[in-house]
């Protein structure tokens, strides 16, 4: 353990030192070849004005280096390689797209990712913002804001198995340790597998999400609340409005930018969900997903490249107009800057 934290902390050392290192080296270069120390007027104001225009793209250069090869790369990659067989040996055309077109699991799959879309960045947003509304006016809210918020620092893999605690079965004559199955028999009802059940058990999945994002949706708008100008809603209050007017009419479209950053921001992890299906389910019941389905094409039964390369394009896809409308919205909110 000792070695492994000296190890993670030489690391973090070395690779601040060789990121200043590059910036000084890389500004002393510029300044050889480009000298601003002597010569004429002219020509120091000419390299100064070089300098501006080459210098962020010098200090860039590694980030951008590393995002061509981490992910233009792939992308480029991964589209070739869904023309390939299974082994990406053999070409084949537009056969993978045939079978994503034709095969039940994928037309499942987009049936749920479609379900998550629906259900969990709107319960996360209608939450978030109720109980960023309702823990403004309350003397303990920052502590109820803590504790909804607390979700967001467990992983999806540890919130899984917290949940799966809830939804445990132990027979129909066994002592049910699952909460929720225990209030089910406490009531007298009959206990249920209820990650089994179909369509249904989709929902109960979905839970678990929006248990985790609605603590972010919740802290976001409750900054973006207290953006409101009081004497908006001082003049409403004289004019007579209600809370409920208040919260619809002058609240939320005041902060409607905001909320829809929020929704596309849960949309894109929604449609990346992978973590909780794996462990709750693994994608059984008709609770598959397109992330585990690509992964099981990918990893299990001997994998099959091409098909899998599929899946991954049609997930880049769906999320990459939702991720270019986010980033507009977001610069619009900023003024255009």
């Amino acid at each position: 353990m000792a070695s492994q934290i000296v190890s993670a902390f030489g690391a973090v050392i070395a690779g601040v030192f060789a990121c200043a290192l590059y910036y000084w080296l890389s500004d002393k270069l510029l300044q050889i070849i480009l000298p601003v120390r002597s010569g004429d007027v002219q020509r120091i104001s000419a390299n100064l004005k070089t300098h501006a225009a080459i210098r962020p793209w010098l200090f860039l250069g590694p980030a951008l280096l590393l995002m061509i090869v981490y992910l233009v790369y792939p992308v480029i990659a991964t589209f070739i390689l869904s023309f390939y067989d299974r082994s990406g040996g053999n070409f084949v055309g537009l056969a993978n797209y045939w079978w994503a077109a034709t095969d039940a699991q994928f037309r499942q799959s987009i049936f749920n990712n479609i379900l998550w879309l629906a259900v969990v960045p709107a319960a996360c947003t209608f939450f978030g913002l109720v109980i960023a509304v309702l823990t403004d006016r309350i003397w303990w809210g920052n502590i109820a804001k803590s504790l909804i918020f607390m979700p967001m620092a467990i992983s999806f893999v540890g919130a899984s198995v917290i949940w799966k605690f809830i939804y445990e079965y132990r027979g129909a004559d066994g002592t049910q340790i699952g909460l929720l199955n225990a209030i089910v028999q406490f009531f007298g009802g009959d206990p249920q597998v209820w990650i089994a059940m179909p369509i249904w058990n989709n929902f109960f999945l979905m839970a678990i999400l929006i248990w985790i994002q609605t603590g972010f949706a919740m802290v976001i708008l409750s900054a973006a609340l207290r953006g409101i100008p009081e004497e908006t809603i001082e003049a409403a209050v004289i004019d007579g409005a209600n809370g409920w007017q208040i919260f619809w009419k002058i609240m939320v479209p005041q902060i409607w930018g905001t909320i829809a950053v929020v929704w596309t921001t849960i949309t894109i992890l929604v449609l990346k969900v992978f973590d909780i299906v794996l462990t709750m389910t693994n994608g059984q019941w008709n609770t598959m997903v397109l992330a585990n389905l690509m992964f099981d094409w990918m990893f299990r039964g001997g994998g099959d490249s091409g098909r899998s390369a599929v899946i991954a394009l049609v997930i880049m896809a769906a999320v990459t107009p939702i991720m270019i409308w986010n980033i507009r919205q977001a610069s619009e909110d900023r003024g255009g800057h």
